[in-house]
This record gives C-alpha cells, sequence and structure tokens, in this order.
C-alpha cells in the first residue's frame, strides 16, 4: 500500500510541475517542426504560354531561366491578393480541378514564380481574372494540362498551401548581381514555406548588414563586399523561422554566379 500511495504522490507531483512550467515556458522555446499544409480552399485557375512554358521564364520573381534554376514547368502566376508585393514568391501550392466537367481527377503542385496583374479593361468575371480581390492561379501551360483540359480556358479549383520539402532539395541558392558597391542577390530554393521575409548579409571583416527587399525574391545591401567571404541569415516571411548559412560564398565570388548553402528551412 505504501509503495502505490508514494507512487500516486510521485505522479501527482510531476503533473504540477509539468502544468506549471508548461505556463512559464515561452512559445519561442517549442521545437519548430517546419511548415504545415493550410486547409483547402476555393479558387480559379487558368494557363499562359503554349506546352513549352517559355513564356513563364523570367517572370516577377527574378528567378530566370525555371528550367535550369529547378523550378521546371510546374509554375503559377498568383493574383496580387496572395503575391503579397513579391513575398509570396518561392511558396508552393498543391491545386486540383473542381466542379467542371474539364477536370481531370487528382491534383498537381506549383510554385509560385510571377505576378498576374490585374486587367482593368476586364470584367472581374470575364477576363479580369486576377483583378483584386480575387485570388486566382494562372498556372503555366504544362501544369494546367495536369489539372484540367487546356480547351477549358478557367477551372474553379481548390488549394492550399503547402510545405516545399518534397520539391526543393539541397541548401538555398544565392545568385549574385550588382557591382562593387551594391550587392543584389536572388534567393531560390527556398524550402519550407518557400518564402523570405529578412535577409542579412555577413563579410568575414564585417558585423551582420541588414538587406532591404528589393523585388521579387531579391535582397540588397548597400556595402563593399568584395574580397571576403559571405554568409547570410535569412527569415521565413510565413513561419518566422530564422536560419543562418555560414560561409555561401568564398572570398573570391563574382558577380553573375550563383552560391548553395548547405542549409534550408524545413
Amino acid at each position: 500500500m505504501a509503495s502505490f500511495y508514494h507512487s500516486w504522490s510521485f505522479c501527482f507531483f510531476s503533473s504540477i510541475v509539468t502544468l506549471v512550467f508548461s505556463w512559464f515556458v515561452k512559445p519561442s522555446g517549442a521545437v519548430y517542426h517546419g511548415y504545415v499544409p493550410s486547409p483547402w480552399t476555393l479558387a480559379h485557375a487558368t494557363f499562359y504560354g503554349d506546352e513549352s512554358a517559355s513564356a513563364t521564364m523570367g517572370g516577377a520573381c527574378g528567378y530566370g531561366n525555371l528550367i535550369t534554376n529547378g523550378y521546371g514547368t510546374d509554375t503559377a502566376a498568383l493574383s496580387s491578393t496572395i503575391f503579397s508585393d513579391g513575398y509570396a514568391c518561392g511558396q508552393c501550392y498543391q491545386i486540383k480541378c473542381v466542379q467542371s466537367p474539364w477536370c481531370y481527377s487528382g491534383y498537381t503542385t506549383v510554385t509560385a514564380t510571377n505576378l498576374c496583374p490585374p486587367n482593368w479593361s476586364q470584367d472581374s468575371n470575364n477576363g479580369g481574372w486576377c483583378n483584386p480581390p480575387r485570388t486566382h492561379f494562372d498556372m503555366a501551360k504544362p501544369a494546367f494540362m495536369k489539372i484540367a483540359q487546356w480547351k477549358a480556358g478557367i477551372v474553379p479549383v481548390m488549394y492550399r498551401r503547402v510545405p516545399c520539402n518534397a520539391i526543393r532539395k539541397g541548401g538555398i541558392r544565392f545568385s549574385f548581381q550588382g557591382n562593387g558597391y551594391w550587392l543584389l542577390v536572388y534567393v531560390m530554393n527556398v524550402a519550407g514555406a518557400g518564402d523570405i521575409h529578412n535577409m542579412w548579409v555577413k563579410g568575414t571583416k564585417t558585423g551582420w548588414i541588414s538587406m532591404s527587399h528589393n523585388w521579387g525574391a531579391s535582397y540588397q545591401a548597400f556595402a563593399t563586399l568584395q574580397g571576403q567571404a559571405l554568409s547570410f541569415r535569412l527569415t521565413s516571411y510565413t513561419t518566422k523561422q530564422t536560419i543562418t548559412a555560414y560561409n555561401v560564398a568564398p572570398a573570391n565570388w563574382n558577380l553573375g554566379l550563383t552560391y548553395q548553402a548547405h542549409v534550408n528551412f524545413h
């Protein structure tokens, strides 16, 4: 009986300690387990370009050649409602066609690589598909053809945000542009939520320098950094997770080249 009493007392005491501890531990101390998919939401989708997806290259995110940079043809331009002034660049979405005889079964996963701008000369329900406040995906034609027959033109879809880990492998990539006094960095191959909100750069002779958002997925620093190995710190737009990529570029880095880190979001 004594053994049972002492065991019960210990368990009760442990439970109280755990409860009190949970009250005082800050949420920031919790372990981050990665980006979780969002609920399914109704929207609409169209396509642009042809089967080669050549018309989708470049775009408002600044990813350049989507094939060589690892994004392929499973991409989409987002209406400004969800493009978020470029902070949505790199986000991943599952999209499936619904409520249309043109639909195929299943879904496809696309990456946000472009902006679908408003067309105020057209009614929002007749040609101005990307006019606010509509949530709309203008997909690369090969991606659209995975969910519906292209003859449909426009179809209702269900979509949800998903982690990019399944399609973004390896570390984050940093593509350098600019000049001796201005470093412009395009951030690519971002896993986790896929997006960036804040970014810093550090040379071997400097402290951490805050970089400003230029456009799309690019960030800039007005500083003289040549001849220094460069490290980067990034914060996700969606999850607020921050990671640091040390010594991404060697001291002899050059503009026009792309450097890959050994870390990524999750």
